[in-house]
């Protein structure tokens, strides 16, 4: 075993260690655990925030997929800047909102804003299946990340159970507060290895960024535009459109908002977090460097074209800290989607079949429920072979379902109704499943459709089937359960 592991086990402990003495002598109440006491300032709302772009995903998906798809993966660079953009005028009412009437959790909101508990056990549902995916991608992503830059010394499993226990210990004892003292070391060092593997791979093997396209595209011709059919333009505009709708619908991202010392604080940060997102930039300039280096990958094995490009040019000890860096990736998110599922369980399913709970028996439960969520996801993991842009986009089609209830809830008068809200969710995570439990895809399901129509993302048609079915209900029901804006604001 070489001295990468080194680096990679200093960066597990480090995690560790943060997030334990986050909890500094604070009494770790729900709320304090969940939201941090709606105490945080710019900086950690921001980590927090931009944790949602680097990634296992970052890391390793967005590299993979320019290496294996090319022009299709610039949909990764557009989406995050209409979704920040979106969040400016979005998150500041949600806080407020939720500041009001002391909620911890996404489906709080839908079940106050709609006085109507069973859309609140609906958006729950919604959220724990849609986290699933998501947080066995972070997972999957520790599990190749440890095994590529170990050279294979550890395998992928004992790393995936490694990385959950530590993040179930500081998930267990600080909360978000771990999430957000890791955040820090995890985005400063992955900002420093993403910048540099961008510009000096390029200069290196092709003497430059132009000249690795000139090559790329002599290569390759039309590698780097977007095919006519399957990933066309149709599929980008959708895709793109889905997942900046759904970016904050995160139930991880839209409770993060909560956690805001003000509305201020949010809008700070709407304006910076699109800046950031030009540093994807150099996350494709890395999958791009390998295509012509480490040209035999294939299938799943594209997410692995970073570190095949790594360990065929620096030592292992560079490799060792790009490896320690990358499992910040996973760790960092991961905590906040078990720290959220786990609240999602206990606040918002079992509160409810246990009306008497008090807070505390609540915050016992969600902590209790944390080693759990992580051996659910662990299970996935080992037995899951999709490739990391697939889990994630199946995820966002499930969460982006709760698009259209939650803009219309924002209104002065909402014109949507409990039973529209929950007929249109419904809909829309039924069409989602049906096409991914029955592995097609909507031109094989809908055959008269042709060109661009057939090249639809999935999720934004269950999106259309979820407005239309919202509107129908909304009108055929009545309205008398609806908290009046006057009610809402008071």
């Amino acid at each position: 075993m070489n001295i990468a592991w080194l680096f990679m086990a200093l960066a597990v402990l480090l995690a560790l260690v943060l997030g334990v003495l986050a909890r500094g002598r604070r009494e770790m109440v729900l709320d304090q655990w969940t939201v941090a006491g709606r105490g945080f300032g710019a900086v950690f709302v921001f980590l927090l925030l931009a944790g949602e772009i680097y990634t296992t995903f970052t890391f390793l998906g967005a590299s993979g997929f320019a290496y294996g798809l090319g022009g299709p993966a610039f949909y990764i660079l557009a989406y995050g800047g209409i979704a920040y953009t979106l969040s400016y005028f979005i998150l500041p009412p949600v806080w407020r909102y939720a500041r009001q009437h002391g909620l911890i959790s996404q489906p709080d909101f839908f079940a106050r804003k709609y006085a109507s508990p069973a859309l609140g056990v609906l958006v729950s549902l919604v959220d724990i299946v849609a986290l699933v995916p998501y947080l066995v991608l972070q997972f999957k992503g520790l599990g190749i990340i440890v095994h590529a830059a170990s050279y294979g010394a550890i395998g992928n499993a004992v790393a995936i159970w490694i990385g959950a226990l530590v993040v179930t210990i500081y998930v267990m004892v600080s909360g978000v507060r771990g999430s957000a003292w890791t955040s820090v070391v995890k985005d400063i060092g992955i900002l420093a290895v993403v910048i540099f593997l961008g510009l000096y791979l390029p200069w290196r093997d092709y003497g430059g960024i132009e000249p690795m396209f000139r090559a790329i595209a002599a290569a390759k011709p039309g590698f780097l535009a977007l095919p006519e059919h399957g990933q066309s333009v149709s599929w980008f505009i959708s895709t793109v459109l889905l997942t900046a709708l759904g970016f904050f619908m995160w139930p991880h991202s839209f409770a993060a908002s909560y956690t805001a010392r003000s509305e201020r604080t949010l809008r700070k940060n709407a304006v910076v977090l699109p800046l950031y997102q030009f540093v994807l930039l150099f996350v494709y300039f890395v999958g791009f460097a390998a295509i012509l280096k480490v040209p035999e990958l294939k299938g799943a094995d594209i997410d692995l074209a970073l570190f095949h490009i790594a360990t065929a040019t620096f030592s292992p000890a560079v490799v060792g800290i790009i490896g320690g860096i990358g499992i910040l990736t996973a760790l960092v998110p991961g905590s906040l989607i078990m720290m959220n599922a786990a609240t999602l369980l206990s606040h918002n399913l079992y509160r409810l079949a246990s009306r008497n709970a008090q807070d505390a028996q609540v915050a016992r439960t969600a902590k209790g429920l944390v080693p759990l969520v992580a051996l659910v996801a662990v299970g996935f993991t080992l037995h899951g072979g999709e490739t990391i842009v697939a889990l994630l986009l199946m995820g966002y089609s499930f969460v982006t379902q709760l698009f259209p209830a939650l803009l219309m809830s924002l209104l002065p008068r909402n014109p949507v109704t409990p039973a529209g809200a929950f007929a249109g969710i419904a809909a829309g995570v039924a069409t989602v499943a049906a096409v991914s439990l029955s592995h097609s895809s909507l031109a094989k399901l809908m055959p008269f459709l042709h060109g661009a129509w057939a090249d639809l993302n999935v999720g934004i048609v269950a999106l259309g089937c979820n407005v239309l079915v919202l509107t129908v209900v909304s009108l055929l029901t009545p309205r008398t359960t609806l908290i009046p804006a006057h009610r809402e604001q008071a």
